[in-house]
């Protein structure tokens, strides 16, 4: 296993600073025995998020699911913003809390964008089994915030993205963003986040 180093230094005032380390994972990511590659990324404010979302849209392609997590208001509405900007989609990307799933059109010939928020759904893939998630994916990038246990089996490969915030009455922006590739697709994603910047 590397250490962590500062292999993806920050190149503009927008860009997240990043330190990789490939081989490790965070608790109930990845079961035991799967391939992992994980990033771990600096962000300082709400457009840094949305720079990240939009360069990891750069990394996406159709069939791809992104699964996020992190506290309420840590920011995985933003970057799916920045990602539904790199991605090219139609419609304004908002929480889809209420709705629980946004589908947002590509604007050319890349990929719809579908948005999910399984903050409200208790059960697993069983009880999301009517947003016909697996239909979707083929053609679209699915991102599903709070999916945890409830969509992997969607897909052997698929990118977690962990994000951190400090908790309690703060007004800080600093968040810690783990990015776990999971499966072989997802092996090149170190060398890819570097190229994306």
């Amino acid at each position: 296993m590397e250490a962590p180093h500062n292999s993806l230094a920050a190149d503009a005032a927008n860009a997240p600073v990043a330190h990789p380390a490939h081989g490790e994972t965070q608790a109930g990511t990845a079961p035991a025995g799967e391939t992992t590659v994980t990033a771990r990324l600096d962000v300082t404010s709400p457009e840094q998020m949305q720079a990240l979302g939009r360069r990891i849209a750069g990394l996406l392609r159709p069939g791809d699911l992104v699964m996020l997590s992190g506290e309420l208001g840590a920011g995985k509405t933003t970057l799916t913003r920045g990602l539904g900007e790199g991605l090219g989609v139609r419609g304004a990307v908002t929480s889809p809390t209420f709705v629980i799933a946004r589908v947002h059109p590509s604007l050319g010939t890349g990929p719809a964008l579908v948005h999910v928020d399984a903050y409200r759904l208790g059960g697993g893939l069983d009880e999301m089994e009517d947003l016909d998630l697996d239909v979707s994916l083929p053609e679209s990038v699915v991102v599903v915030e709070w999916g945890d246990g409830k969509v992997e089996e969607l897909s052997d490969d698929r990118l977690h993205v962990v994000i951190h915030r400090a908790v309690g009455d703060t007004d800080d922006e600093r968040r810690s963003v783990t990015l776990v590739g999971i499966g072989g697709r997802w092996s090149g994603l170190r060398v890819a986040l570097e190229a994306a910047h």
